[in-house]
């Protein structure tokens, strides 16, 4: 489970809003206890995707260990990862199975559709490595 508070589930949600009709992305900094992944901090990412931005999206490794490292500083850890689906609905794509590599953590998608945000909608990435990996729906709870 997913557990997110309703000023970063609507800021991440907002944030798909903002970029469209380009993806967004972004991270989720908090820490894990037991099965929950609970988010304490949420980092806006720059999309460096410039050959099809409406459809894919890349943080860039420097920003990624920026983010980490300031998320370490306050005791938080990445937990996840979020993006939005422009005009496309809030499931993840091959392409997203494909460069999805940090097991155990979130993957949060939001579909906006006409520059409104519709549905959000986590995944889980489970494994052990490419060859089992697998993403299952995950409940999100707002609190």
């Amino acid at each position: 489970m997913l557990k997110i508070t309703r000023q970063h589930y609507d800021s991440l949600r907002q944030h798909g809003e903002e970029t469209y009709p380009h993806e967004c992305c972004g991270v989720l900094l908090g820490q894990i206890d037991d099965d929950t992944r609970i988010v304490t901090t949420i980092a806006r990412a720059g999309n460096t995707r410039t050959d099809s931005a409406h459809n894919r999206y890349n943080i860039d490794p420097k920003e990624l260990i920026k983010i980490q490292s300031d998320g370490r500083k306050r005791g938080e850890d990445i937990i996840g990862f979020y993006h939005s689906h422009p005009d496309h609905p809030a499931r993840w794509s091959q392409t997203d199975f494909a460069e999805a590599h940090w097991y155990g953590c979130s993957y949060v998608i939001t579909s906006v559709e006409k520059g409104r945000a519709v549905l959000t909608n986590s995944f889980a990435l489970e494994g052990s490595d490419e060859n089992d990996k697998k993403l299952v729906d995950e409940k999100i709870e707002v609190a």
